[in-house]
C-alpha cells in the first residue's frame, strides 16, 4: 500500500485540477524594497547613515570618504544609500544643517534655566561643550565643512542657525554689560572669542580623555569671567 503522502490531492470537479500550487504572496511594500535595495527596516535608515557618515568623514576626511565604505559600515548595499541621499556631497550638507539645528535647541535649552548673565552665560558654555562631546562626529564635520556646502540655499541655512546661536550669546552679554554684571566691552567680539574657545577645542578634544566637556567649559567660563590678572 502506498504511503498516504504519495497519494495524489483530491480536488472538486472542474475546481483548480492539475494546476500548480500559487506561491506565497510577497507583501508589495516589501518586494518593492527589495527590488531598489533598501536597507533592512530600523527605526531611521536615514539617521543611521549620517551618523556612519559623520563618524568616517571625522576620521578621515570628507576627500577620502566614499559612499561604498559607509554602505558597507552599515552592511547596507550602495544602492540603499541612494534611496535617501544622491550624492556623498548631500550628506556632508544635511549633517552640517543637523548639527547646527541641534546646537541650537542645545544652547537654548541651557540658557533658559539662568536667572542672571553670569549664570546663563555658563550655562551656554557648558550647553554648547556637552553637545560638542556627544555629537563629536557630527560636530567635528559640521566645523571643518561648513565652507564647502555646495548648496546656496543649505548655505544661507547654515547662516541663518550659526548666527541665531551666536545671537543667543551675544545678547547674554549684552545683557550682563547693560546691568553691570560685565564690564564694558566689545560684545561682538567677546561672542567670538567665546565661541572660538568652545568650537575649536573639537581639535584637541576627546570624549574619553580625561578631563569632561562640562569641565572644560567651567574652565573657560572662569577665565573669561575673571581674566588672568590676580583677584
Amino acid at each position: 500500500m502506498p504511503h498516504p503522502a504519495a497519494a495524489p490531492a483530491r480536488t472538486a470537479p472542474g475546481k483548480g485540477r492539475g494546476r500548480p500550487r500559487k506561491a506565497p504572496e510577497v507583501p508589495a511594500r516589501e518586494a518593492e524594497e527589495k527590488r531598489l535595495g533598501r536597507p533592512p527596516l530600523v527605526s531611521d535608515p536615514r539617521e543611521e547613515i549620517l551618523r556612519q557618515a559623520a563618524k568616517m568623514f571625522a576620521q578621515k576626511g570628507y576627500g577620502a570618504s566614499s559612499l561604498a565604505e559607509v554602505a558597507a559600515t552599515l552592511n547596507y548595499s550602495k544602492g540603499a544609500i541612494y534611496n535617501y541621499f544622491a550624492t556623498k556631497q548631500e550628506i556632508y550638507d544635511a549633517i552640517i544643517i543637523r548639527t547646527l539645528e541641534g546646537l541650537n535647541r542645545a544652547g537654548a535649552v541651557a540658557v533658559a534655566e539662568g536667572r542672571s548673565p553670569r549664570e546663563r552665560l555658563r550655562l551656554f558654555m557648558v550647553g554648547h561643550a556637552r553637545y560638542l562631546a556627544e555629537n563629536y562626529d557630527s560636530f567635528v564635520t559640521m566645523l571643518v565643512g561648513y565652507s564647502g556646502m555646495a548648496s546656496t540655499a543649505l548655505k544661507d541655512d547654515a547662516l541663518r542657525l550659526r548666527d541665531a546661536h551666536e545671537g543667543l550669546l551675544r545678547a547674554i552679554v549684552a545683557e550682563g554689560v547693560a546691568d553691570g554684571s560685565f564690564r564694558a566691552m566689545d560684545v561682538a567680539m567677546t561672542g567670538r572669542a567665546v565661541l572660538s574657545l568652545l568650537s575649536w577645542m573639537a581639535r584637541w578634544y576627546r570624549p574619553d580623555g580625561a578631563m569632561g566637556a562640562e569641565e572644560v567649559a567651567d574652565f573657560y567660563c572662569d577665565l573669561i569671567a575673571g581674566g588672568l590678572l590676580p583677584r
